[in-house]
């Protein structure tokens, strides 16, 4: 993923943003609402679009930023539409890849997938036609200080290290689970109270059943461990609501169960202490 592609989902605002200088800076225009997962649903389906945000590019997926406006609340939104496959894709130098796909679909089926896991750090994602296109709207994260990248460029320290370590772990499992093959530092959010946010699921919910970093998989929330262990194809199949494959919803589920396995297999042989931790919100 290019620079600009990270700078088009940034939310930059408020004193945060001045005290630790981020690469692309924007002010959201937006009254913050308090609306319920329903109602924010609802506005994200059927509010107009009443603005589009200029950007220097909208980078390699033509994501764009929008306002949308109801007449009672005013919020942005990231709008993507595109809709990839390729039997042969060439990232040199980071991975070669067969049955190569990029698309919308899977921006909606990683939130969908995330409230099935009982998961809060994947922002609100619906499917909506867009200017004649099937596109993912996704709810834009407000109050965002920097992505990851500029957290370990500027070696800025959460208050809370274990917390920030503790969301990591998070993050780690939920790549895997979904095979997400584009996670970068730019597409890792912190807002202001040192919340993490996952991002930019396009490139995600890939064919293959087995785990591409177990090694790196040493801690699991706990509440997340119980959730994928209670999994069901029908269950996710239900949840994510069309946006995924039945093939793909299989190579889920074989993950599912390799997590689960590795997990049993590190709680045997150092105990659940040392494995099973949870995150306090």
């Amino acid at each position: 993923m290019t620079v600009s592609r990270r700078a088009a989902v940034l939310v930059l605002v408020g004193i945060a943003c001045r005290a630790v200088p981020c690469a692309a800076q924007a002010v959201a225009a937006v009254t913050p609402p308090a609306l319920s997962p329903q109602e924010m649903e609802t506005f994200l389906l059927h509010a107009p679009i009443v603005a589009t945000k200029k950007s220097a590019s909208a980078g390699t997926t033509g994501a764009r930023r929008v306002t949308l406006s109801d007449g009672r609340t005013t919020h942005d939104a990231q709008i993507q539409d595109v809709d990839i496959q390729k039997p042969f894709f060439d990232v040199a130098p980071r991975y070669a890849e067969i049955n190569f796909k990029d698309t919308y679909r899977y921006n909606i089926a990683a939130y969908r997938l995330s409230r099935l896991l009982g998961l809060e750090e994947v922002p609100m994602s619906v499917p909506r036609t867009v200017d004649g296109k099937p596109a993912a709207v996704t709810w834009w994260i407000d109050d965002v200080i920097m992505d990851e990248g500029t957290r370990q460029q500027k070696k800025v320290a959460s208050p809370s290290p274990s917390r920030t370590a503790s969301y990591t772990l998070i993050l780690r499992v939920f790549d895997e689970l979904i095979q997400n093959r584009d996670r970068n530092a730019g597409n890792l959010l912190w807002t202001s109270d040192w919340k993490m946010w996952m991002i930019d699921h396009t490139r995600a919910f890939r064919s293959a059943h087995t785990l591409i970093k177990p090694q790196a998989l040493q801690r699991c929330e706990r509440t997340l461990l119980d959730r994928m262990r209670v999994l069901t194809a029908a269950s996710v199949t239900e949840g994510v609501g069309g946006m995924l494959m039945k093939d793909e919803i299989e190579a889920l589920m074989a993950r599912r169960d390799a997590l689960v396995k590795l997990f049993d297999a590190r709680i045997a042989q150092r105990g659940e202490k040392a494995v099973l931790y949870t995150l306090s919100r």
